[in-house]
């Protein structure tokens, strides 16, 4: 939280960082000196978003900031500032061509994101000046990107299905809630069947952590991850490009580990359910085989026609195990398919519901705290493609049309028909490095689905 501070009674204003665009830039520059209007000209300021120019006041210390800015994205306006300004305070100045300011801040702190697990930072990055009520409300959103982020970008050696656990327990410690796991064969013992079944060939256990908090009457709320610490594929081997980045496929674990921490810190009224499932998709000698059939916790049996559609497996026990506590929302997050990002692109996720309204008020939500969403439709005639001819149905198709929506419909059959449920098809990740998104691991659908459930609960 180094990149956001708090204004404190007697402190020195910052350096005043003052918004524009080229329909308002005439007004900004009338609002400077001779010198400065002078220095503006010879630095060739335009105000292009994402432009910025350094103004010293008289003697020659620097004293304003001006930033092109596009006011339709606030989001980026200053993403790009935090590790190129002088290290130094700084604070947004009043005449600024931005309608919401407050996300002009929360894009500041994303975009001073740097992972230093494994080398230093490259600088400190410069600091805002925010007022304590705004740093109160953004520093969790900052702190739980900043996990996302954190646990995406981490190799799998230092980020397996016992490190997740590890992320967990240390979750439930830090605010009083209860998490136990199945490990290896207890998943057998207790009915979690698919599970078992993906991360079994691994030298490291398969595992479901489960997190619970709450309690009284409060609505039940279920959010599930899906934790493939690194998918090989399993027998349906990826090839060396399809393999690089799969350290990335527990994205989905992070998003929901992450909001988990939204809510508990928020105190949102609600008894809370986070589940798990945590695997390596390995190959060996006893790996899961294309063609086994496995019934699974639901007692639906699924012929196992692709090893790489693995993530869908550990999810339907989950899925099955949240519908047995009747609750009143199920949400999962999954880096799911490659179908969702050949129809979407990176940026967006895809999102599926069961119910028409809940899907509404999610877009809404994503698009207030500029965490957009696109809803995908569940067009169950598209079943059909998942049939076998000798299970319930299988977990892959012949078929590369509608993949994203096949493994959707995949999932819908784990949830009770009448019951709410949101499913997140996230890419988790930036191929290249942008302001206020950095490449590597990525926040997407996070704020949009916290931001749901605040309208939903609002804390008393």
């Amino acid at each position: 939280m180094s990149a956001l501070i708090e204004r404190r009674p007697g402190q020195r204003h910052g350096i005043a960082i003052e918004t524009t665009d080229a329909a308002h830039l005439a007004a900004s520059r009338r609002r400077l000196t001779a010198t400065q209007r002078r220095w503006l000209g010879e630095n060739g300021f335009e105000a292009t978003p994402g432009s910025f120019v350094l103004l010293p006041d008289a003697a020659g210390k620097l004293a304003r900031v001006l930033v092109g800015v596009n006011p339709e994205d606030p989001l980026a306006a200053l993403a790009g500032l935090p590790c190129n300004l002088p290290d130094a305070d700084y604070q947004l100045a009043g005449e600024g061509v931005l309608a919401d300011p407050s996300l002009a801040a929360l894009g500041w702190a994303l975009g001073a994101y740097q992972f230093t697990r494994y080398r230093p930072a490259t600088r400190a990055p410069a600091r805002l000046i925010l007022a304590a009520d705004e740093l109160a409300r953004l520093a969790p959103l900052v702190e739980a990107t900043r996990q996302v982020r954190d646990l995406v970008n981490t190799p799998t050696e230092d980020m397996g299905p016992e490190q997740l656990g590890a992320a967990i327990k240390a979750l439930g410690k830090t605010h009083k809630a209860r998490v136990r796991d199945w490990v290896g064969d207890e998943l057998l013992k207790a009915n979690f069947p698919t599970i078992h079944a993906v991360g079994r060939a691994s030298h490291r256990e398969p595992r479901l952590i489960e997190l619970s908090w709450g309690a009284g009457d409060d609505p039940r709320l279920v959010i599930v991850g899906k934790g493939v610490c690194f998918d090989t594929g399993g027998l349906n081997l990826k090839g060396g490009d399809g393999m690089r980045w799969m350290k990335k496929d527990m994205g989905g674990a992070a998003h929901a580990i992450a909001l988990a921490g939204l809510i508990m810190q928020a105190k949102l009224p609600v008894r809370l359910t986070l589940l798990v499932p945590a695997v390596e998709n390995a190959v060996a000698g006893n790996a899961m085989r294309p063609g086994e059939v496995i019934t699974t916790r639901a007692g639906l049996s699924v012929e196992v026609d692709n090893t790489d559609a693995e993530g869908r497996l550990i999810l339907c026990d989950a899925l099955a195990y949240a519908a047995e506590q009747r609750p009143d929302l199920i949400i999962d997050f999954a880096t799911l398919t490659g179908a969702a990002r050949v129809a979407l692109g990176p940026d967006l996720p895809a999102l599926f519901a069961n119910d028409d309204a809940l899907a509404a008020a999610a877009l809404q939500a994503g698009t207030a705290v500029a965490d957009p969403l696109w809803r995908m439709p569940l067009w169950r005639p598209y079943r059909r493609m998942l049939d076998s001819y000798l299970a319930d149905f299988a977990n892959a198709g012949p078929s590369r049309h509608a993949g994203a929506i096949t493994a959707a419909l995949y999932l819908e059959r784990f949830v009770p028909e009448g019951m709410p449920w949101l499913h997140l098809d996230t890419y988790a990740w930036n191929d290249a490095d942008r302001p206020g998104r950095p490449r590597g691991g990525e926040a997407m659908g996070l704020r949009a689905i916290f931001a749901l459930l605040q309208q939903r609960h609002p804390p008393r």
